[in-house]
């Protein structure tokens, strides 16, 4: 038996999601449009974090690393895996542009240090190897050109922001996806079949 489902459950989940991606426009024109109330602080940072992934995205990771600085001053410090794939996007960016020779000066002085670290060894060998083809885009690690990596790191830059500001790191409806997906997958294994189970949607809304 399913739960109803009311309006307000789904603005919720709509404006978790316009929130959490800094769609600012979409936010205001959303909330005039439903009469909701405009819930507080959550944005404030919104321009920022859009500033912020937007610089990521476009690979400009040295902007998008003093920006986050300024709004999250430790956030960096603390998550070093964040901070290395950062500093990556713009090792990446100076092979695109053939600044071979700064990109591995950029290497020796930013990313070699990680190499203290074991699990950043084998990521490093892979960057560095960027640098041995005429075309790195043509290369095994093509990949790490691509516009999804930089999606990638963007999104979990976005998630660590929002988690310092003791927010939820994924949106209302993704959250509901997730738990969705994870609890048809319980049940059908216990059932043996396929199964759609009841739920309610104010217990994804919840931080």
């Amino acid at each position: 038996m399913f739960l109803a489902i009311n309006d307000n459950d789904i603005h919720n989940i709509v404006l978790s999601y316009l929130v959490h991606n800094c769609y600012k426009e979409t936010v205001d024109s959303f909330i005039s449009c439903t009469g909701m109330k405009q819930p507080a602080n959550c944005l404030e940072d919104m321009e920022m974090r859009k500033r912020i992934l937007h610089f990521a995205l476009e690979g400009n990771a040295l902007k998008a690393i003093e920006l986050t600085e300024e709004l999250a001053q430790d956030l960096l410090e603390k998550n070093k895996d964040l901070h290395f794939d950062l500093l990556s996007l713009h090792f990446v960016e100076l092979v695109c542009s053939r600044k071979c020779t700064e990109a591995l000066e950029f290497a020796q002085t930013k990313l070699t240090p990680f190499g203290k670290v074991q699990k950043y060894v084998e990521k490093l060998e892979d960057f560095m190897a960027l640098l041995a083809y005429e075309e790195p885009e043509k290369s095994p690690m093509f990949h790490l050109l691509s516009l999804e990596y930089r999606q990638h790191v963007a999104d979990n830059l976005n998630r660590a922001i929002l988690a310092h500001a003791e927010r939820p790191r994924y949106a209302a409806m993704e959250r509901l996806i997730q738990q969705t997906t994870a609890v048809r997958q319980c049940l059908s294994q216990e059932l043996g079949k396929d199964v759609h189970p009841p739920f309610s949607l104010k217990d994804f809304m919840k931080s």
